[in-house]
């Protein structure tokens, strides 16, 4: 029975191991890009691309008689050719944007293979993108940019397959090119060629074409040429900041990869930023009067997790994903204290916790660029490094990045890689560590119990820490309060439950475990924040009977929470049904005003719906009510203001 029983278990194991794979391979055969050699024209009258695209690479398997290349659909392959000149059959599929190939002589596993491209279209901004809703690719009269996951070249393994290259770009004179790596140009008539070599595998497969002048910036020895049209007037307090950002980065992450920056204004519909090695690209939303430091910092950050530093594939993207997450928390602190850390680091524990499944081993299988995808490469990535930093120690933690950025150097990188640099900067066995918060899902819940007894010293507490997952295992802070100083003690948690023993001076009041927050967990304030934050992630995308639900399990938690019912409101109110939401806001502004906002913006809310159902002398109260408040987040005096003057107009869609 027990050897059926293990085979079984065996046979799953290794189910599961092949499915992990094939998804991670996506079924696809595999091959490792070198290197590719890019000419490509840009039309800015015509908004057409026109190249020509060698790729050289290495099959990974053996005996490849087709294979599949991901390309931008608006994209029209003229011609495909192996490296002696003899034409490939080519398809093309819309459905997952890839040209596929069918090879004569089948490739053989290791032997080099090159292969030739000839494609045209025109790329107006308006096309499907291959990451659905998000603008990657665009050409227009005074500005371009073809960002690489817009596949404007034929890319295998996004995000994971890196590579040199000479991308060569020709445009109408009084243009310029931006690229990555060395640069060169040559005029030629009415053109200008713009030439990039990038020596080092990585991912320099992005491009801008500008107009005007540049306006560079230096400070802190890092020189950042901006290229923006709406927000020019930015550049400079965006140049100073960029300029700290990049001196604290070198500081924590070592030897830079590239000793200045280049910065391009994009258009609406990008993402707010997007990092090239040496390249910034910025959305206009993402330009304000004063510099987004979490931003800048995390895209900054990208120039070594990312570009220099690239995971070995799309299930170690956490590591990128989460190390320039985290770049954002350690710059906070450098420039606004611990205790910022440490409210930034509560939020992207929500984040974190709103993600279930999967694993973060398990991250391709994820969607690119979808809440989800960011909530856990990029929220829960951050929450790994933090409590990494604080089971290592913060002088190893900075020991173990400069290690990582120092040995793997336009190297690929996977999360045993990490784990070992981890390992020998601190002189600790991190197995554990890494199978709970990488390998496995769920977090912990903490509960204690405990016994005191006097001594002749003082006294002793004799307690116990429980919680529910069998295979966790992690240093846990323990506090007892007395009526003199507190006493701390580090409790080595293991399985479900771990006894500990503190001596004490003062009578202990009672016992606090993690009483800074330090672990990832779940208690009755984080199941109501999670709940929340999965809410207002589904009423982004239109889900609102799904939101309504997650809000009301916050509610089930906590019936109190002005934030559960303001975003109940908020959902009403987009619905038009005014009763119901009038209702939610005003619970919102009699519940625990946490945050202390709901108070301010329920009230302006509740004048808006008095407004609309005719009701003016109420409205005006309430919007009186809100001036009292002297709370003017995000503008909510002058909203109020407003409003108390002149009646609220509905918005009819």
């Amino acid at each position: 029975m027990s050897r059926n029983c293990n085979s079984r278990t065996l046979g799953l194991f290794f189910l599961a191991a092949s499915s992990a794979l094939s998804q991670e391979r996506g079924g696809r055969a595999r091959i490792d890009v070198q290197h590719y050699v890019i000419q490509a024209e840009v039309n800015p009258r015509t908004q057409t691309l026109t190249a020509n695209v060698q790729m050289r690479f290495l099959p990974v398997d053996d005996r490849i008689s087709n294979l599949a290349l991901e390309l931008n659909n608006a994209l029209n392959v003229g011609k495909v050719t192996d490296g002696e000149g003899r034409p490939v059959a080519a398809s093309r599929s819309q459905q997952d944007f890839t040209v596929r190939l069918n090879f004569t002589d089948p490739l053989v596993k290791g032997t080099a293979a090159v292969l030739n491209f000839q494609y045209d279209g025109r790329l107006s901004g308006q096309e499907d993108s291959p990451i659905y809703g998000i603008k990657f690719a665009s050409i227009q009269n005074d500005f371009t940019y073809l960002l690489y996951p817009s596949r404007w070249f034929p890319v295998n393994d996004f995000q994971a397959d890196a590579f040199s290259a000479e991308v060569k770009v020709t445009v109408p004179a009084g243009y310029r090119a931006l690229g990555s790596g060395l640069e060169r140009k040559t005029a030629a008539g009415d053109k200008i060629e713009y030439a990039f070599e990038f020596k080092n595998a990585s991912f320099p497969g992005s491009i801008g074409v500008v107009r005007g002048e540049p306006k560079p910036v230096s400070a802190q020895g890092v020189t950042t040429t901006f290229f923006l049209r709406e927000g020019a007037a930015q550049a400079q307090a965006h140049g100073e900041e960029i300029g700290k950002i990049f001196t604290f980065a070198a500081s924590v992450f070592g030897l830079p990869p590239n000793s200045s920056l280049i910065v391009m204004e994009t258009e609406a519909g990008t993402p707010n930023g997007y990092a090239a090695p040496g390249l910034i690209f910025l959305s206009p939303r993402a330009i304000g009067k004063q510099p987004n430091i979490r931003l800048l910092s995390n895209q900054v950050a990208r120039q070594w997790w990312g570009n220099m530093l690239y995971p070995a594939s799309r299930n170690h993207v956490w590591i990128t994903n989460g190390m320039s997450r985290y770049a954002e928390m350690l710059y906070l602190e450098s420039t606004a204290g611990p205790a910022a850390l440490e409210a930034e680091a509560r939020d992207v524990y929500v984040e974190a916790l709103t993600v279930e499944q999967p694993p973060l081993i398990q991250a391709s299988r994820l969607e690119d660029y979808s809440p989800e995808y960011w909530a856990a490469t990029g929220g829960k990535g951050a929450a790994v490094m933090h409590m990494l930093r604080y089971v290592i120690g913060p002088e190893n933690f900075t020991k173990m990045l400069k290690a990582a950025s120092d040995q793997y150097a336009y190297k690929p990188m996977s999360t045993d890689d990490l784990r070992k640099v981890a390992e020998t900067a601190s002189g600790q066995n991190l197995q554990a560590f890494f199978i709970q918060w990488i390998e496995s899902t769920g977090a912990p819940e903490f509960k204690s119990e405990y016994t005191v007894f006097r001594t002749q010293k003082g006294f002793r507490v004799m307690g116990k820490i429980a919680q529910d997952l069998d295979t966790f295992r992690m240093p846990v802070d323990v506090r007892i309060e007395t009526e003199g100083n507190p006493e701390d003690k580090r409790v080595e948690v293991v399985g479900t439950a771990s006894e500990f023993i503190v001596e004490t001076f003062g009578k202990p009041k009672r016992i606090v475990v993690d009483p800074s927050n330090r672990v990832l967990r779940f208690n009755n304030d984080q199941r109501v924040a999670v709940a929340i934050r999965r809410g207002e992630q589904l009423a982004e995308v239109g889900e609102f009977t799904e939101a309504l639900r997650e809000y009301q399990k916050a509610l089930d938690v906590n019936r109190n929470s002005s934030l559960a019912h303001y975003r109940v409101a908020e959902v009403f109110f987009l619905q038009n049904n005014y009763q119901s939401a009038a209702n939610a806001f005003r619970e919102a502004v009699n519940g625990d005003l946490d945050p202390k906002w709901v108070e301010v913006w329920g009230h302006i809310n509740i004048g808006k719906i008095f407004d609309i159902t005719s009701q003016r002398e109420r409205a005006v109260n309430e919007y009186n009510l809100a001036l009292r408040t002297k709370d003017n987040t995000q503008g909510a005096l002058e909203e109020a203001a407003k409003y108390a003057k002149e009646p609220y107009q509905r918005v009819r869609n």
